[in-house]
């Protein structure tokens, strides 16, 4: 065939394939309608699990499986959208890493909110002015991130998904490395690239602000003013990138927590996240923690934040493989709340293998 010919019949698939896109969207506002009837969540963290793993099954090549569920993300966005649009919060300004997230996960057909701190991501899924809100959790080079942790502590708010998102942190500015006088970033990020910062500008202050995106905006303001964020931010607000991937770690990896008013149903691959406090003696944690070890339950992380309340007593957060429904993870929870002060499971959730 000749290019021309190629050229046609990639025409003619394109036509089908639109045709199809569009048959599909019938059925999901079908979907939708029944959906309002039962009072059903938009978005089912367990379906979409199910679509992107049929998807990579009936997938015979030469596409990667990446494109296809990147071309699928984006149909679910719109599905979203015709069912009814979710409203998605997080830590804003716009060109944010968490804002990327967001746009990754959920693509570009949803509505975004763009609060000034974590905190408020809590308080708009809790008071239900959004239905989702894309939180920072931890980070590979940096640690944990407090504020969200603290605010788990003080919300009611549940996990239903996790997005891992590969970092690259940049200096912005609007003159040369030479001329910086003061560098403005969220505190998490700053330490995720103290080294460099420490060869570099190491006479020059840091001055924390509530995310990379804020500190784009500022440096766009102030005269030898500098930020570190991320490319996306360089482009909306129109600061030239003078340092590239200046992170300490270079296969720098933030994890970002979904949250919701509800959790996720089963899938047979998900994980779960609890929060609870022991009492100060002894041994406590260790009861605590080997009754998952008793119950074969693979604990994946664990973390504290101490009790603002009461001295010398800790909140610990534990992420395990296994939903709260499985047989062995609900017996082993029933058994470790008699170890605990309290304790209340966070969210169970598909697990994510994938980085955006």
């Amino acid at each position: 065939m000749s290019l021309e010919d190629l050229r046609k019949e990639i025409d003619r698939l394109d036509v089908k394939l639109v045709e199809l896109l569009n048959a599909r969207a019938n059925i999901v506002i079908e979907v939708g309608k029944l959906k309002n009837k039962t009072d059903e969540p938009v978005y089912a963290p367990d379906r979409e699990k199910q679509v992107f793993e049929r998807i990579s099954r009936a997938n015979p090549g030469p596409l990667p499986d990446k494109t296809l569920q990147a071309i699928w993300r984006e149909l679910m966005s719109g599905s979203f959208h015709l069912e009814r649009p979710l409203r998605i919060a997080f830590l804003g300004p716009k060109g944010s890493f968490s804002h990327t997230a967001a746009m990754l996960k959920f693509g570009q057909s949803v509505e975004y909110e763009a609060v000034p701190d974590i905190r408020a991501i809590f308080e708009e899924v809790s008071k239900r002015h959004c239905d989702l809100g894309i939180v920072p959790i931890e980070n590979s080079a940096g640690g944990g991130v407090r504020e969200s942790l603290d605010a788990f502590i003080d919300t009611n708010v549940l996990i239903c998904g996790e997005i891992h998102m590969a970092i690259h942190h940049n200096l912005l500015a609007n003159c040369g490395l030479e001329e910086i006088e003061k560098i403005y970033s969220q505190p998490e990020v700053v330490a995720q690239c103290r080294n460099w910062l420490s060869t570099t500008f190491k006479d020059k202050p840091t001055i924390p602000v509530a995310s990379t995106a804020r500190a784009a905006q500022v440096a766009t303001q102030e005269p030898y003013a500098a930020a570190i964020a991320s490319t996306i931010a360089a482009d909306i607000y129109g600061l030239k990138i003078v340092c590239a991937d200046i992170e300490d770690v270079g296969n720098n990896v933030t994890r970002f927590l979904v949250i919701s008013s509800e959790d996720a149903q089963r899938t047979g691959d998900d994980k779960t996240i609890i929060l609870f406090s022991t009492a100060h003696k002894t041994g406590a944690l260790v009861d605590v923690l080997n009754v998952f070890k008793d119950h074969g339950i693979n604990m994946t992380n664990i973390g504290s934040r101490p009790n603002r309340k009461r001295e010398w007593e800790y909140f610990f957060f534990v992420d395990f493989l296994g939903h709260k429904n499985d047989d062995n993870v609900s017996k082993a929870l029933e058994i470790a709340r008699r170890h605990c002060l309290q304790l209340s499971v966070l969210g169970s959730f598909p697990r994510n293998t994938t980085l955006l």
